[in-house]
């Protein structure tokens, strides 16, 4: 099992989370649903620990603070350091994305209906500490996220999934080709770094 740093405002969260998802089918109202949790637990306010906001020079991290045995939920501290960002990429499954602290720019893209074609972008947000965003189902799913910040941004993400072990695709925007990648979790060798 995969070892989780959970603080007791985001393990309430969780079980809420489970709760909806056993007794939810419907996947919109299930993350609106999730969403406001997320919003409450935001607005609450709770102490998410240093080690848990560090950003990494190379690349962003995640780091999980939940893992459902069952994979259907995952939630991790999502860290970008100053002018970090993802790859245009999807999910394979739903998520919602609340802001800790710092800044995020998302750009989503029209889901793509085969490989080969460019992308067209859509819209553009820029998420704010306390905002909760639907960043994904699973047929509106493809987008960017960056730092453009001059602070780290740290976010609270929560997947459907277990992100950090979970096949996804990659998107170069500009030709439509398509790759696949897993952004795994963080081993106690990559921390020590």
């Amino acid at each position: 099992m995969l070892a989780t740093q959970c603080p007791p405002e985001i393990a309430e969260f969780a079980e809420r989370c489970r709760e909806r998802i056993r007794n939810t089918d419907d996947e919109q109202r299930l993350t609106q649903e999730i969403a406001r949790d997320l919003t409450q637990v935001l607005d609450a306010g709770f102490d998410l620990p240093e080690e848990l906001r560090r950003p990494q020079e190379e690349r962003y991290i995640m780091y999980p603070l939940y893992v459902s045995e069952d994979d259907d939920l995952s939630i991790a501290s999502a860290v970008w350091n100053v002018a970090q960002g993802t790859p245009v990429h999807g999910h394979e499954t739903w998520g919602v994305v609340g802001i800790y602290s710092g800044q995020e720019t998302e750009r989503q893209y029209e889901k793509p209906q085969r490989e080969g074609v460019p992308l067209s972008a859509l819209d553009q947000a820029v998420w704010s500490p306390g905002q909760v965003t639907v960043c994904c189902t699973i047929d509106d799913d493809v987008h960017q996220v960056w730092n453009d910040g001059d602070v780290p941004c740290v976010g609270i993400h929560v997947y459907g999934r277990d992100i950090g072990r979970l096949e996804r695709r990659s998107y170069d925007p500009e030709t439509g080709d398509q790759s696949w990648f897993v952004s795994t979790w963080p081993t106690d060798n990559d921390e020590e770094k």
